[in-house]
């Protein structure tokens, strides 16, 4: 069981939040988290080098210069990869990296992460985290007063708060998302997580439904 300090905007302790990061994933599997990682990395590729083939290139068709008799070495079209401005002999196509792990697997890897981030101290609380509208000083204020000045951030909230995100989104170093959103890249990027106990709330409640189906 872990016990974790709720701290309010200006950085006082206003509580302590009790969780247990085998509620959330029994063990930590590396090589799970490590796979996860990986297939959202790989998704994230564009794929979309490209060169030119021999017959993609412009130049003419016609040869260079007869068979025999000139004492060179036979030679065809100009666009022949071993000549200059001639295509690659071996092209370089647009491809798709993107694969997809099991849902199951993807979802397991999630809770895994935020577990670590527990275990590691790496979670910060706040019992509320909420604007009137969007405040980007206030919001750093916010982020100084917990120690998470400069430090790269995921900032998880319970439901989608369009001004908390219009807040945090000229913060460089800083990113937001809905518990609903995390996956394992975002959880483990940055060095610490910022989340609110409605956040934990909900993450608790969801790694239980998954785990009773299980």
């Amino acid at each position: 069981m872990s016990t974790l300090t709720i701290y309010d905007r200006t950085g006082k302790k206003v509580g302590k939040y009790e969780i247990d990061p085998a509620d959330l994933a029994p063990r930590i599997n590396k090589q799970l988290l490590h796979d996860a990682v990986v297939m959202y990395q790989a998704n994230k590729r564009l794929g979309s080098a490209k060169t030119k083939t021999r017959s993609e290139v412009s130049g003419s068709t016609k040869k260079m210069y007869r068979q025999k008799g000139t004492g060179n070495a036979r030679a065809g079209s100009r666009r022949s990869g071993i000549r200059r401005g001639g295509g690659h002999i071996h092209a370089i196509k647009p491809r798709d990296f993107s694969y997809r792990l099991p849902r199951k697997a993807v979802q397991l890897a999630t809770r895994m992460a935020i577990a670590s981030r527990i275990i590691d101290e790496e979670i910060v609380v706040i019992d509320d985290l909420t604007f009137d509208k969007p405040q980007t000083a206030e919001m750093a204020g916010i982020l100084r007063a917990l120690g998470l000045d400069g430090t790269t951030t995921l900032v998880a909230t319970e439901g989608h708060e369009p001004n908390v995100y219009k807040s945090i989104r000229n913060i460089p170093g800083v990113t937001v998302s809905t518990v609903s959103d995390l996956n394992a890249l975002s959880v483990l990027s940055p060095r610490k997580m910022l989340v609110t106990t409605g956040a934990l709330d909900r993450t608790k409640e969801k790694a239980a439904a998954r785990l009773a189906v299980a």
